[in-house]
């Protein structure tokens, strides 16, 4: 895998960020997404320290919302490494812990225009290049919101289910055309996301309560979700495609 180029969106922190580290220490060239570019200029600091082989770094600041910015984005991928060999579209949102009837109508929205219209306007670019080029391989964050019904999420797990669609059919669309399109669902994940929802602010959401929903009574690791990315990526996986990879702590198994 060295030597190929890798774009990752919402790769300055979190499940991305270590992605790239991963990816970057394997002697792969990274490129990552963001809209903060203070953040992702910092992570790119980190990446290029642990480069391996020659291998480059870029940050892009991008908004996923935005299709003409997405277009662009790939394309200045192209343009400056010849191709694009793996896609890991990780920017996501979410924005609110609530009933559906107590839901707020605008943070629905915008989860829908990061979660699933960015995923849709990245897989969208993604896939053209990589038809041109003979292959790729492309993993999406999906969540145990995707594959379940989740109490106070469902506004969030709807639109995980909305990728966990978008990846499936995209995989059987491509199967023969040499583009692998599969997805991970992790459980509960020690990101920012996660962070700012266990943030005091309601006595019941608190990392005991959610770490009792998962087997293992723990947390994941941003490092554990990056591993099952990185397989499904490489040509490890080869016959894999249309998957959603549980990395989850053993909730499905409940």
């Amino acid at each position: 895998m060295s030597n190929q180029v890798t774009l990752i969106t919402g790769g300055a922190s979190g499940i991305g960020k270590a992605v790239a580290l991963k990816l970057a220490a394997q002697g792969i060239n990274v490129v990552i997404s963001g809209r903060r570019d203070d953040v992702g200029q910092a992570a790119l600091r980190e990446i290029a320290a642990v480069a391996h082989s020659g291998a480059q770094a870029r940050f892009l600041r991008n908004d996923v919302t935005d299709e003409t910015a997405v277009k662009d984005m790939v394309a200045q991928v192209v343009n400056e490494f010849g191709r694009l060999d793996m896609a890991v579209n990780n920017a996501g949102i979410s924005n609110e812990i609530s009933t559906i009837d107590q839901s707020n109508t605008d943070n629905f929205r915008a989860m829908l225009d990061t979660n699933v219209l960015g995923v849709y306007f990245c897989m969208k670019y993604e896939i053209q290049q990589m038809l041109k080029q003979g292959g790729g391989s492309i993993v999406n964050l999906a969540s145990i919101a995707g594959l379940n019904g989740i109490p106070w999420a469902g506004a969030y797990a709807a639109t995980k289910h909305a990728v966990v669609g978008l990846t499936k059919s995209s995989a059987l669309d491509h199967a023969a055309q040499g583009v692998r399109i599969n997805g991970v669902a992790p459980g509960a994940t020690k990101t920012d996301i996660i962070a700012k929802q266990l943030d005091g602010s309601d006595p019941n959401y608190n990392e005991a309560n959610i770490s009792a929903m998962h087997p293992m009574n723990r947390l994941g690791k941003p490092e554990e979700i990056a591993d099952a990315i990185c397989w499904l990526l490489s040509p490890a996986s080869s016959y894999v495609t249309g998957h959603i990879l549980n990395v989850d702590g053993g909730f499905q198994a409940k």
